[in-house]
């Protein structure tokens, strides 16, 4: 009896700012839509071949560690344990994407549940998730983001947890999340600060005189100590690329960020997403998720401020779309059964899907994929990797078998080392060096590598060949379908060798972006 009273008691606690009861779980109906998304993803998962990012964290997960100089362990561990599960080919490594992304597609529903929505809602939620660009791209391939995305959305969930029952104990779900996040990307500090600002800002403050806050720190800290460790160890080389890309894309960034907002959800959502927003702000019943209805804009306001990427604050716009799912839903039932409204959400997700699935997801022959390259680049950085390789391969067969032993191939970036990598062996070709990233710290060539040198580079870049001798243009790289991408017309040549021991060049050939 005791135990059933602290249990009503506690109940009461939880559901103290509500008044009500959380609607129940339409778990069956979103594993329809969890298991539509997976099928989806896995299907296509084999088509053009890897992501550029894709390849590099396949040669990471070779030298795991506790950091690399351009990002966290979490996504090289996570691609590694996906490829020794599934195997070492491009649908193998992304089986751990394509899971990350429907767990987020659930968690979307949890969100939405969260925020008083019922099973319709829940589902609508979902649905809308999934048919998102942002969940589709990210989803399909091996990217930091697509864990991100999913670990933004469950910090959300426990934070929204936290401000409706006001327990403390959800500090903890809260640090547990935040420290992994931080062990795959540190935007998820961002979510951090402008979830904290807001809360600070409209409330409710109470949540914030807790000691149960204090342990959520130092479970976040204890989680993310070994990378930050590894970070101050060696110069923190992820704030140095960080500057590095604002400077370099920080007006594009800005220029685009507003319309990317809507692009990778779909611009079909901007009715949820208005009525989410409308609801955050003034709907009694959850006004303790308010918060969360001012994170996104003063996010928002942040990169655009510092010539962030538009996609990363993106999850956040999820949560808002999540709150839009309630009203949504009430709005097309005012009149289902004169049937004027009936179809209007089905057929707004099934518009956004089509839409998005052709843009995001490689349903279209490579020759076709110039113009949605220019709206997608994720896309063409998936095709033409082989072929680079066979071409480099041609420059390698020109060197006399009797000198291949003293060669070197060393490539401008991580993709065409990754490519190399991966399809050089079927060409019999040896391991590729890069001072790109982190392949700078997986090893200079030996200095007794003092014969010929395959050098692999875009045609702008007219530095990189400044250490090495009587250099001459052997092929270009063709990826066959005529898509221009980055890597075609990429150069490839043929060096004597280097004006230095490699010990002494390799620092200058290091490059972080």
């Amino acid at each position: 009896m005791a135990g059933m009273m602290r249990a009503v008691s506690l109940e009461a606690v939880r559901h103290a700012d509500t008044g009500r009861p959380l609607r129940p779980f339409a778990a069956r109906q979103v594993a329809v839509v969890g298991a539509a998304l997976a099928a989806l993803l896995t299907a296509l998962s084999g088509r053009y071949g890897y992501h550029r990012d894709e390849l590099y964290f396949r040669v990471a997960g070779d030298h795991l560690a506790a950091g690399y100089v351009d990002q966290p362990p979490l996504t090289p561990l996570l691609a590694r344990l996906s490829t020794t599960l599934f195997g070492d080919t491009v649908m193998g490594l992304r089986v751990v994407s394509t899971l990350t992304c429907v767990a987020g597609v659930v968690v979307v529903a949890l969100i939405a549940r969260e925020l008083g929505g019922g099973r319709r809602a829940q589902v609508f939620a979902a649905a809308c998730a999934a048919s998102s660009s942002v969940i589709l791209v990210n989803g399909h391939m091996v990217s930091t983001a697509s864990f991100d995305i999913f670990l933004w959305l469950l910090i959300s969930l426990f934070t929204l947890r936290l401000l409706r029952t006001g327990d403390g104990r959800w500090y903890l779900a809260v640090g547990a999340a935040a420290g992994i996040g931080v062990l795959n990307k540190y935007l998820v500090a961002l979510l951090l600060f402008g979830v904290l600002a807001s809360v600070l800002v409209v409330g409710p403050r109470r949540v914030l005189r807790s000691w149960w806050a204090v342990a959520g720190v130092l479970v976040a800290l204890a989680l993310a100590a070994p990378n930050l460790w590894w970070q101050a160890a060696h110069g923190w080389p992820q704030l140095t690329i960080a500057v590095g890309i604002s400077a370099e894309d920080g007006a594009e960034n800005r220029a685009l960020f507003v319309p990317l907002q809507f692009v990778y959800l779909s611009p079909v959502f901007v009715p949820v997403l208005v009525a989410g927003m409308r609801r955050l702000w003034r709907d009694p019943d959850i006004r303790w998720a308010r918060p969360f209805g001012l994170a996104y804009p003063l996010l928002a306001v942040l990169m655009l401020a510092i010539g962030g990427k538009a996609y990363y604050v993106i999850p956040l716009l999820v949560v808002v779309l999540a709150a839009g799912a309630a009203p949504a839903v009430r709005w097309a039932a005012a009149r289902s059964r004169a049937g004027s409204r009936r179809w209007a959400l089905p057929a707004l997700v099934l518009v956004a899907a089509a839409v998005n699935v052709v843009v995001s997801l490689p349903v279209l022959p490579p020759t076709s994929l110039n113009p949605i390259n220019g709206m997608n680049k994720e896309q063409g950085e998936q095709v033409g990797w082989p072929e680079l390789t066979a071409t480099v391969a041609t420059a390698w067969r020109e060197i006399p078998a009797d000198r291949r032993d003293r060669a070197v191939i060393v490539t401008q970036n991580y993709g065409e080392a990754g490519a190399i990598a991966r399809y050089g062996p079927e060409h019999g070709l040896p391991g590729p060096y890069s001072g790109h990233m982190s392949f700078a710290d997986w090893g200079a060539p030996p200095d007794s590598a003092n014969g010929p040198v395959v050098l692999v580079h875009y045609p702008s870049n007219r530095t990189i060949g400044r250490h090495f001798t009587d250099c001459r243009p052997v092929a270009t790289v063709d990826n066959g379908h005529g898509l221009e991408n980055d890597e075609q017309g990429a150069v490839v040549r043929l060096c004597a060798g280097t004006d230095a021991p490699w010990s002494t060049i390799w620092p200058d050939l290091r490059r972080y972006y």
